[in-house]
């Protein structure tokens, strides 16, 4: 009905009096007036990233003088981010009135900011401590701001601001990242051999513009259900009662699977605790999927699966941190122990011993495609096909066979590609493809089961915690003698892999590193936590950062920059790893060297030191890591690969092998080996998919070993194939490719080949 002017602040401030806005009044417009003389504004904001982030703290601040001098006239100071909604800090501008702008104002305000803007409910101690710190540094930089500016209307009289104390008045620049790739070429090599040239991923195009068919592109399949699951609100609780009744009346919905609908295996002992498909009696962290709701749609199934009612039991104790785990004695067995040279000996003769502990926290895979199946009842035998998102089809195959109580020939497992896995689609993906091949069963319907973000990253673990203690011995000159470790990592509720990962944790600790004396332990921890997995670099990022740690710390003791400690206690020749393994530094050495050149380390690092001495607050570092890690899988049965190679009539090669394309881009180096072995162009062979039907028993494509194992085995194929046409090709030298490919069909030569590599 009428029109009025409200001042910002008055809004910020919960409305004041009169200004309190009514649901029915509409904002019109926003008035931002021209600043005045002797007026300064500001704006500030800091987040967790430059780009693509939500801050943590924002700040807009607004200063007015008396006419010609530096006493407060009007003081505006609003902060937005710290708490849920923008506020004012009303109080300490009405007292900071009539102040000159000087470092005893500065001191008062800050105490009064501090005082006025209570952080209430915040998630943790450091965060509260961190906006704290916001809060008042940017009040600090308006400070300085507005005092270099008076210092620029008149010079005489007001100071500015110290030369080392101004790089904070300038913004960080975003520069535009660039990048070059440079591959080496064989002079000797054909101008058709297409290994060791930029070839560009096979699918690159399709995943630019989404026409890449990932699994909950596949079309739907008539009479096709969707699967929510239903997982567990408690850590450690038994199962009381489930009751089904509200969801099974639920629109769409086609009935509630649970464990009792399994025929055959729900718990997988692969070690002495199992992998559980359903919750049976208990469950034992929050996020374990208990049953599961199949309905004509997904938002039904969700709804559905919303009205399940489950009531519990809590059981003691609830285990979730690594220390409730060394409190309780809780771990999965066994412990490993790995032990070189006399440890106590070697500490009594060192000049210094340091000791200290590192914690390291979880990580999340976040793959792009979240956890995918398509389960599709063939309608006779018992056959199955399985569309899955995995790193592991025959594990898959296994599995599903085993919840069904079928043999494993009757469940075929495919694998287009996999938007992104990094450890995360092994064991736990075998689970809920077992979870919608019970419910395929069941029904005799196909069953899609797609997790959302949220349920993905509830039900699924990541990497493992970590805490690392160690004491090292060291003499003056930088030489370290002897390390005594011990590591424990937060399992989570079942074993998975995190035995192994300990274990690969120990054997990898050295990283590049000599070190004569060394005594190291390794403890998987049991928790009521969701179980946590491999992912990328399995055990050594977090044994490795353990090791970098205290050799940074002993360059800190000894005086030494951390690349000289670094460089002293390299592997220098050839010798046995402390897992007994022979070990040629060269490459090393070499790469150390090489880098250490063309990164110009020294100069740069002259330069940071020179920066850091002449800017108080911004500050550079510059630092060189080596690296050395053993890829591959420990046990040896784990790195055997095959492949399946069939050339048509009309020229064109059709090929497969059991590795995994995950973004990687496995196939298109699969390719490149072919066609070089072939001596046929890249465009003559095509790849479809991989699958357990024609690749059986493959290994998982896992520790950085796809591309090395699958390719020797691609290139077995394509030499037994090369070798039947021998004598075809010897006969007509000049002929083309379909020539010989034609009369090798005519004379009854086998143009299908396996290959396999161990």
């Amino acid at each position: 009905g009428r029109k009025r002017q409200i001042p910002l602040r008055d809004i910020f401030a919960d409305g004041v009096g009169n200004n309190t806005i009514t649901p029915e009044e509409i904002l019109v417009s926003v008035h931002i007036p021209h600043s005045r003389k002797g007026e300064y504004v500001s704006a500030f904001r800091q987040a967790p990233r430059r780009e693509n982030a939500l801050p943590i703290t924002n700040a807009g601040m607004r200063v007015l003088f008396e006419e010609g001098t530096d006493i407060i006239k009007d003081l505006s100071i609003f902060y937005g981010g710290a708490v849920s909604t923008t506020i004012c800090a009303k109080q300490t501008c009405w007292t900071l009135i009539g102040r000159h702008w000087n470092e005893q104002m500065l001191d008062e305000a800050c105490i009064l900011i501090l005082k006025e803007i209570a952080l209430r409910g915040s998630a943790s101690g450091e965060e509260v401590d961190y906006k704290k710190t916001l809060i008042v540094s940017f009040f600090y930089r308006f400070f300085l701001e507005v005092l270099q500016s008076l210092k620029t209307m008149d010079p005489c009289h007001y100071p500015g601001i110290p030369m080392e104390y101004r790089s904070v008045l300038q913004d960080f620049k975003t520069k535009m990242p660039q990048s070059i790739q440079i591959y080496q070429a064989k002079p000797s090599q054909s101008p058709q051999d297409p290994v060791g040239r930029p070839i560009m991923h096979q699918s690159g195009i399709k995943h630019a513009t989404g026409e890449a068919v990932y699994i909950d592109d596949l079309p739907s399949v008539d009479g096709e259900l969707f699967l929510a699951v239903v997982t567990s609100s408690r850590a450690h609780a038994k199962i009381v009662y489930i009751d089904t009744s509200e969801a099974l009346k639920g629109s769409g919905v086609f009935d509630v699977i649970t464990a009792h609908d399994v025929p055959a295996t729900n718990e997988f002992y692969y070690s002495d605790d199992p992998e559980i498909i359903f919750a049976r009696n208990k469950v034992i962290c929050v996020g374990q999927i208990v049953c599961a709701v199949v309905a004509d749609s997904d938002v039904h199934a969700k709804q559905a699966a919303a009205k399940v009612k489950i009531e519990y039991e809590v059981l003691e104790p609830v285990i979730l941190t690594i220390e409730e785990a060394i409190k309780h004695n809780s771990f999965f067995e066994p412990k490993r122990k790995l032990e070189q040279g006399n440890v106590d000996q070697a500490f009594e003769t060192v000049d210094n011993i340091i000791e200290g502990e590192i914690r390291i926290g979880g990580q999340e895979h976040f793959y792009m495609e979240t956890q995918s199946v398509l389960a599709v009842p063939k309608g006779e035998d018992k056959e199955m096909d399985v569309y899955v998102s995995t790193q592991h089809p025959a594990i898959i195959q296994e599995m599903v066979a085993a919840s069904l109580g079928v043999p494993a020939n009757r469940i075929m497992c495919h694998v287009k590609r996999v938007g992104g896995a990094f450890g995360g689609k092994l064991l736990k993906a075998g689970l809920l493809a077992s979870v919608a091949a019970v419910a395929a069963n069941k029904t005799g319907r196909a069953v899609r089961l797609i997790l959302s973000r949220g349920d993905d990253m509830l039900i699924t673990g990541g990497r493992h915690p970590f805490i690392g203690k160690y004491k090292v011995g060291f003499m003056n000159d930088g030489r370290i003698r002897a390390v005594d470790a011990k590591y424990y990592i937060n399992g989570g509720c079942t074993p998975d892999d995190s035995v192994l990962v300990a274990e690969v944790s120990l054997l990898k600790m050295d990283n590049a590193y000599k070190i004569p004396n060394l005594r190291c332990w390794a403890y998987a921890c049991k928790t009521n936590l969701p179980s946590n997995t491999a992912f990328r670099g399995f055990g050594f990022p977090q044994s490795a950062l353990v090791t970098e740690t205290w050799i940074t710390e002993v360059a800190d003791k000894t005086g030494l920059s951390p690349e000289k400690i670094r460089e002293i206690n390299m592997y220098k020749e050839n010798e046995q790893t402390h897992f007994k393994q022979k070990l040629d530094p060269q490459n090393l050495i070499r790469c150390w060297n090489e880098c250490m050149e063309k990164s110009a380390y020294y100069s740069r690092k002259t330069a940071v030191n020179e920066f850091n001495k002449q800017n108080h607050w911004k500050k550079k570092g510059i630092a060189i890591v080596p690296m050395k890690f053993p890829f591959g899988l420990g046990t040896r049965y784990l790195s055997q690969a095959a492949a399946l190679v069939h050339i048509y009539t009309d020229g064109s090669v059709l090929l497969t092998h059991g590795g995994i394309e995950m973004g990687q881009g496995i196939h298109t180096k699969m390719i490149q080996v072919a066609s070089r072995e072939l001596n046929i162009p890249m465009s003559c062979i095509h790849f479809c998919e991989t699958s357990t039907t024609t690749v059986p028993n493959a290994c998982a494509s896992a520790g950085s070993a796809g591309t090395d194992v699958n390719g020797m085995a691609v290139k077995d194929a394509c030499q037994t194939l090369l070798k039947r046409l021998q004598p075809i090709i010897k006969k007509n030298p000049k002929g083309t490719w379909n020539d010989w490919i034609k009369e090798a069909f005519e004379q009854i030569v086998s143009l299908s080949a396996t290959g396999y590599f161990r």
